[in-house]
């Protein structure tokens, strides 16, 4: 097979660590009069839209993504509790604390689910059941008896990825995160392990070479991460429904259908193959953009709200360029409603100031100024990004007095910012708006984040040493 990756590596071991129903079951431990109860974590910004549920209301049909008032026609009785990010964040840091105790290669996936190469420590904790049990056992310990984990264990990321879907409670929904496996097949999965080594009950299964083609067998194709609905629907149309037909498929077919680099994929998950690394979050990222996207509240048809709102944006970029010690010359944005505005510019200079970033964006818009403008246009997902970053460091200080006074009050205006707060002080323009909430998201893709995270590990590491 021309598009098939011919090495595997069978000896090492991949735990894939995923909590259950994270966010709903983060707030039930943090508020007792939510447990045992069906309940949704919906978004903080006035969306009307479940993000997580818990297991009581998965049961019942509630599920992620749902709308809260076809929830509630369900369920009357279902709690409904904004999101908290940053509590979320903290017990996913407690839940690293845990991890790197027991391997030092541990990657953050998301905010809830982690994977740990522990070939080389497996024998420091009586096995590799040993060791998942007392993770386990810590997480009860140490961050609530009412937050779990389903754990999936295999000599590579994509099938023990798999192997924790395989683990989750039975009630599991289809989500965007929950590659979809409806009780039976979950059942009969975990039935063709034989040996003993598969613990659906506890939240743990294993996924072995010799077993793939059993397991195989039993899922949806979405039980693999990568592929979704519109992946599954192609793949239908030239006659594959499962993972092993994908095999008998060949490469001019997959690669007519799909490409050439979505075909290698297939075919290697056809075979269980996978060699990516699990990369240690540790280790920091190589931050080449910084973006932020943001969802109204609502069709937003007043202009300066839209025009407050990405001046914003465009201030939490910059400062987090300045954390980074990085300056960037291309910026891009979009603008999505009921018109689709989007556009991007390199320039000859660097920048990582907002006001100077926004008078760039205003310019950009001007060909759009007039449809932007029309009373019956509406705005309703911004998305903003600067590139081709650059290390302050290396970069020719401006010599005039106008720029280093303003160099100094950005400063100063940043010490403050630290301090107390993200957008304690604002430019003049925002007064009155509201508020944005700058915190990670749920699948931690702010690379800001991702360092800071990075740094605050070496450093606990070294207090350690």
């Amino acid at each position: 097979m021309g598009i098939l990756r011919q090495a595997q590596d069978l000896t090492r071991t991949i735990l894939h660590i995923d909590f259950d129903s994270f966010f709903a079951s983060v707030e039930q431990q943090h508020d007792p009069s939510l447990r045992d109860k069906p309940m949704g974590v919906t978004a903080t910004n006035g969306r009307t839209c479940i993000i997580a549920s818990s297991r009581e209301a998965k049961k019942l049909g509630i599920g992620t993504a749902s709308r809260t008032y076809e929830a509630i026609k369900i369920c009357p009785e279902l709690k409904l509790v904004p999101a908290d990010f940053v509590k979320y964040y903290e017990v996913s840091k407690k839940f690293l604390n845990i991890c790197k105790d027991y391997s030092l290669t541990v990657e953050l996936f998301s905010i809830d689910e982690v994977f740990m190469d522990i070939t080389s420590t497996i024998h420091l904790f009586g096995g590799t059941y040993s060791l998942v049990s007392k993770i386990k056992q810590r997480i009860k310990d140490e961050i609530g008896e009412f937050i779990t984990a389903s754990v999936g264990i295999s000599y590579n990321k994509l099938l023990a990825k798999m192997a924790s879907g395989l683990a989750k409670p039975a009630c599991r929904q289809a989500g965007p995160n929950a590659r979809p496996l409806t009780p039976e097949p979950a059942r009969q999965a975990r039935q063709v392990v034989a040996d003993g080594r598969s613990d659906g009950e506890r939240g743990v299964f294993e996924i072995k070479f010799e077993e793939l083609d059993k397991v195989y067998s039993s899922v949806d194709l979405m039980a693999v991460c990568g592929i979704g609905e519109r992946i599954k629907d192609r793949l239908s149309k030239i006659g594959v429904f499962s993972l092993l037909d994908i095999r008998n498929k060949s490469d001019n077919a997959l690669v007519s259908e799909f490409g050439k680099e979505e075909a290698k994929f297939l075919r290697n998950v056809s075979f269980g193959f996978d060699d990516s690394d699990v990369i240690p979050y540790t280790q920091a990222p190589d931050v080449r953009s910084v973006g932020r996207n943001y969802c109204l509240p609502k069709n937003e048809y007043d202009k300066r709200i839209v025009l407050q709102n990405v001046y914003e944006l465009w201030e939490e970029i910059c400062i987090k360029l300045r954390r980074l010690n990085k300056k960037a010359k291309t910026l891009g944005f979009s603008l999505r409603g009921n018109v689709n505005i989007h556009n991007r510019k390199t320039y000859n200079f660097y920048f990582d100031d907002a006001q100077e970033i926004f008078n760039l964006f205003k310019s950009l818009i001007s060909d759009d100024e007039k449809n932007l403008n029309l009373k019956d246009t509406y705005i309703r997902q911004i998305s903003v990004w600067v590139g081709s970053l650059e290390e302050n460091d290396n970069l020719t200080m401006s010599l005039f007095e106008t720029d280093i006074r303003k160099d100094k009050l950005t400063s100063t205006v940043d010490k403050i910012n630290n301090r107390f707060g993200d957008h304690t002080i604002r430019n003049g323009f925002l007064l009155y708006s509201e508020k944005l909430t700058t915190k990670p998201n749920g699948y931690m893709a702010d690379k800001y984040e991702r360092i800071k995270l990075s740094q605050e590990s070496v450093a606990h590491l070294a207090e350690k040493v």
